[in-house]
């Protein structure tokens, strides 16, 4: 468990899901966390699960070592301003999208330590998956902290910065391409006659079970693909006939949109 005190200014969905699945883990104590959020709605969340409420963004800073900013891009530099000194020196986590360590630095009153991350709204159901940057300056213990965090809910990766909007592109905007895949083969099975709400259920346990195959496992994709292409059968039909559509490309074309996109922002 970490002894640590934790800070959390914005717990909407993302920061609320880090949280939640921080405490359901037992990674963090509740009575060592801090929490502020504009949102008393928000607020009234966290006082449910027994954390304690700060009066303001500063006040999270001045009773936490390491602090998680999970705002939304536009409050960032709202939120860092008031903070004002608070987080000189201390250990800052930032969800952000879009905003550079660079960025962050120039935003704030002081010198912290920064680790910049990218997650996924899958943490919502304790099945995230994390781009941390490998270039930060966290000391080695709040490295160790933040990965024990994050990987109580999901699988992390370290990345250097430069490669964070790839990520955005794959694992960050990643589960709105797999639901438009499953809604795409559910209208699939419904067209040829399988109920809407079966068609669904099974379109989804078909994608969730692949990918426990693929990560417990550990085989490559293609394996798994030709273990079930039998020669002349239906599956393989089914994977001509996505080839011909040009699958691979349009989804390699999707993820450099994306990234491209990322990197404007």
């Amino acid at each position: 468990m970490v002894t640590k005190k934790i800070g959390v200014i914005g717990c909407g969905n993302m920061g609320g899901a880090i949280l939640y699945g921080a405490l359901e883990s037992g990674v963090l104590a509740k009575e060592n966390v801090y929490v502020y959020d504009i949102n008393p709605a928000m607020m009234e969340k966290a006082n449910g699960w027994g954390v304690n409420l700060a009066a303001d963004d500063e006040d999270v800073c001045k009773n936490s070592d390491i602090i998680l900013l999970a705002v939304k891009p536009q409050n960032a530099a709202e939120a860092l301003e008031q903070c004002k000194k608070a987080l000189d020196g201390k250990a800052m986590m930032s969800i952000v999208a879009g905003v550079t360590v660079e960025r962050l630095q120039a935003m704030i009153d002081g010198t912290p330590r920064i680790l910049r991350l990218l997650p996924n709204t899958p943490a919502m159901v304790f099945a995230g998956a994390f781009a941390l940057c490998s270039d930060n300056d966290f000391k080695e213990d709040e490295m160790e902290i933040a990965k024990s965090i994050y990987s109580s809910i999901g699988v992390v990766e370290l990345l250097p910065e430069h490669l964070i909007d790839a990520a955005c592109a794959l694992n960050g905007g990643g589960p709105a391409y797999v639901a438009m895949f499953i809604e795409a083969m559910a209208d699939g099975g419904v067209k040829q006659g399988l109920p809407r709400a079966t068609a669904y259920r099974l379109a989804e346990q078909t994608c969730l079970g692949t990918a426990k195959m693929l990560l417990e496992m550990d085989i490559h994709p293609g394996a798994l693909k030709d273990m079930v292409t039998s020669p002349a059968g239906t599956t393989i039909e089914g994977c001509e006939a996505l080839e011909r559509g040009g699958m691979r490309a349009s989804v390699m074309e999707c993820i450099k949109a994306a990234a491209e996109r990322s990197r404007q922002l």
